[in-house]
C-alpha cells in the first residue's frame, strides 16, 4: 500500500514530465484562501448568520426565484459574496499552477467554482472552463437581449446584520431592468450559459492538440456536486490521462491514479517542491 510520500512523488513525476496540464477544482481550492466552505448547513450558516435565522439553507438561497420575488434578500446573498471575492487574494497555490502551465503545451482550467479567483491568480480568461458561470458576469432578468455584461464598477451594499441588500440593486444597463449574476443556481433554467458554452468549445478544441502525456491535476472537488471530478475522470480515458486528485475528505481515485489526501495549498507547494519547477 503505498504512502502519502509515494503518492506526492509519483504525482510529482507526472506533472513535471507532462505534454500539457489540466487544473480541476471545486470548492476546497477557494476555502485555503479564506473563503467559507457550504459544505453542510452549519458551514452555511457560519458565513451567514442571518439567514440561519431564516432558517434558509444554502440550496434553498441559491434559486433564482428571490430575484423576482424578494430582490433585497437575493442580492443580500450574492452581494455579499461578490465583494467578498473582489477582496479575496488567492492562496500562494495558485501562483503554483500558473507557474506550472507556462510549458510548451500549456495548461487549461475547469472549475465549477465562480468566484473568479484562477483569473486573480494570474490565468488568463481563455485558459478557464467555469462550468457553473461567473460572479462577475450579469444578465437581464427582462431577457432584453443586452446578453452577459461585467459587475465591474457595480457595488452592493448590503446589512451585515438582517444579509439583504439594499436598493439601488444592479440593473441591465441596456432597459434597466433588474439583473442577476450569471451562475448556474439551483432549479434554474434561466441562466445565460453562453459563455461557459464558447469556454468549453475552447477547451475541446485545446485538448486535440495536446500531447500524450496530459496530466490532470484536480484540486479540492467533492462527490456532493460532481461535475468537476466526472470531468476530470473522463480525461483518464479520452485521451488517457493521470489523475491526481487532491482531496482532504474524498482523495479516492480510479485505480493507477494518484491520491493525496491533503488540502489543496499544502498539496500544491509539497509538489511543486518535489517537481522541481
Amino acid at each position: 500500500m503505498s504512502t502519502l510520500d509515494d503518492e506526492l512523488q509519483i504525482a510529482a513525476d507526472a506533472i513535471a514530465t507532462a505534454d500539457a496540464l489540466v487544473f480541476t477544482a471545486g470548492a476546497g481550492m477557494g476555502v485555503d484562501s479564506g473563503l467559507p466552505d457550504f459544505r453542510g448547513d452549519e458551514g452555511f450558516w457560519k458565513a451567514y448568520p442571518p439567514f440561519r435565522r431564516l432558517g434558509l439553507r444554502f440550496a434553498e438561497l441559491a434559486d433564482p426565484r428571490w430575484f423576482r420575488e424578494d430582490p433585497g434578500l437575493a442580492w443580500g446573498f450574492y452581494g455579499h459574496r461578490l465583494e467578498l471575492y473582489r477582496r479575496t487574494h488567492p492562496h500562494a497555490g495558485f501562483a503554483i499552477l500558473a507557474r506550472w502551465a507556462r510549458r510548451p503545451g500549456g495548461a487549461f482550467v475547469f472549475t465549477s467554482n465562480v468566484d473568479g479567483q484562477f483569473q486573480r491568480g494570474g490565468f488568463d480568461e481563455a485558459q478557464i472552463v467555469e462550468c457553473h458561470g461567473a460572479i462577475d458576469w450579469l444578465q437581464c432578468l427582462a431577457h432584453c437581449g443586452m446578453g452577459l455584461f461585467r459587475a465591474d464598477g457595480i457595488h452592493v451594499h448590503v446589512d451585515d446584520t438582517t444579509g439583504r441588500a439594499a436598493p439601488p440593486w444592479p440593473e441591465c444597463p441596456r432597459c434597466h431592468n433588474l439583473a442577476r449574476p450569471a451562475i448556474l443556481m439551483f432549479g434554474d433554467g434561466d441562466w445565460d450559459s453562453s459563455r461557459t458554452e464558447a469556454q468549453e468549445a475552447r477547451f475541446e478544441s485545446w485538448l486535440a492538440t495536446t500531447g500524450p502525456k496530459l496530466v490532470v491535476v484536480e484540486c479540492g472537488a467533492g462527490t456532493a456536486i460532481p461535475t468537476v471530478r466526472r470531468l476530470s475522470e473522463s480525461l483518464t480515458h479520452h485521451p488517457p490521462a493521470h489523475l491526481i486528485r487532491i482531496n482532504v475528505r474524498e482523495p479516492e481515485t480510479p485505480s493507477g491514479h494518484s491520491a493525496i489526501s491533503l488540502g489543496a495549498r499544502e498539496a500544491l507547494v509539497r509538489l511543486d517542491a518535489r517537481a522541481g519547477s
